[in-house]
């Protein structure tokens, strides 16, 4: 028999961990999160606690936690203990997008995964469900400085459900809107006929179909297999609880303060979300803060119910 000289396939550079390992494998439910909101989004030690206590929401709910983040270069699924004080803790992290990650391998970088590359390696990993907090999307002033973001073209060819707040107050919500029917992204309301406004339960646009139940949205996902294609997302559009809302005339003066600022001090770029997210947190005293907690916390426990609901699914 000939010798086989071809060169072995290298190992996969996403590296699940122990437990979300035996999940896949067995086929448990499992439900990834993103750490930019733990890396960069939120204070020390808030950070850490929040960090827990999204994983202990999803474990409650009968699936698996996998917050993902990029540490020494690898691409995690899954953080033990110590790396997710690592990633809470540790400074100088990078923010890593879906274009970054074969970078800060090949550079042996550390940083917190954002939608997109959380998106990617999740998918990549086999996972089906993403909980996060609100997305990115197409800035205001687009046609001037064409500044939209990563999440967008990455959902338009990532097979895996995201379960969200609907996109970032402070960016063009229906232009966004318009972007992701264009890439061809479904987009669902959850319990909603109207595109929440992460801040508020109500953009001021509607949403094209509604789903009542995880069920529901497990239908969808199954369809959406079945049919083949070109693989996209699945947004499910959760408005955060009534109670935890931000005053909508708070909020849009704010916002409005918050836009002026940045054009101001001439802030472009990378650095637009987060100064206009702190000039939120600012102005309102933590309210804007306190939304977007309450915001996490109930896409989590719907994403983990989304994410049993596929698991029964597939076991029919």
């Amino acid at each position: 028999m000939p010798r086989d000289t071809r060169t072995p396939d290298p190992p996969p550079i996403v590296t699940p961990s122990a437990e979300v390992h035996r999940a896949l494998r067995g086929g448990e439910p499992v439900v990834a999160l993103e750490s930019t909101l733990l890396s960069h989004g939120l204070p020390r030690p808030l950070n850490r606690q929040i960090a827990r206590d999204m994983e202990d929401l999803v474990r409650a709910g009968g699936a698996v936690p996998a917050t993902v983040a990029v540490l020494d270069g690898v691409p995690l699924v899954g953080l033990e203990a110590d790396q997710l004080d690592r990633i809470t803790s540790e400074g100088g992290l990078r923010k890593i997008s879906r274009r970054d990650v074969p970078v800060a391998w090949a550079r042996r970088s550390s940083g917190g995964t954002t939608v997109a590359a959380t998106a990617f390696l999740a998918s990549v990993a086999g996972i089906r469900v993403f909980a996060t907090g609100g997305l990115g999307g197409v800035h205001r002033g687009w046609h001037e400085n064409r500044d939209e973001s990563a999440d967008l073209q990455t959902l338009s060819a990532t097979p895996i459900t995201v379960v969200c707040a609907g996109v970032k107050s402070i960016l063009d919500v229906g232009a966004t809107l318009q972007k992701l029917e264009t890439l061809g992204v479904t987009v669902v309301g959850y319990r909603t006929d109207a595109f929440p406004g992460f801040y508020l339960r109500d953009s001021g646009h509607p949403v094209d179909w509604r789903v009542d139940s995880p069920e529901e949205v497990a239908a969808i996902m199954s369809a959406q297999t079945r049919l083949g294609g070109a693989p996209a997302a699945v947004v499910v559009a959760n408005p955060l609880p009534a109670e935890a809302q931000l005053d909508p005339t708070l909020h849009d003066a704010v916002l409005e303060q918050a836009l002026a600022a940045a054009d101001r001090d001439g802030v472009r770029g990378q650095g637009l979300t987060p100064y206009l997210l702190q000039y939120m947190v600012d102005g309102t005293g933590g309210a804007s803060l306190d939304a977007n907690l309450a915001a996490v916390r109930s896409n989590v426990e719907l994403a983990t119910r989304i994410a049993v609901a596929w698991h029964a699914r597939q076991g029919a």
